[in-house]
């Protein structure tokens, strides 16, 4: 008896193919990658400025050496 009660699923549409994507020119993809290396140069950048870790600052072995006006 609960099928009598229940509902009917209405029909699905039909599906659309998906939109074209636009031919870039080779001026647009220079612009994107050129776009795309300065996130990266600006990512690498930041990162190599911080100079601590979850153990504390990571020196180098060439920065630890004494120099010639002290230590």
């Amino acid at each position: 008896m609960g099928s009598i009660f229940k509902p009917k699923m209405p029909a699905l549409p039909p599906v659309q193919p998906p939109p074209e994507t636009p031919e870039l020119t080779d001026e647009e993809k220079a612009e994107i990658k050129a776009e795309q290396d300065a996130i990266m140069r600006r990512r690498k950048g930041r990162k190599s400025t911080i100079l601590t870790g979850p153990l504390g600052i990571q020196e180098s072995e060439e920065t630890k050496l004494k120099t010639l006006l002290g230590e």
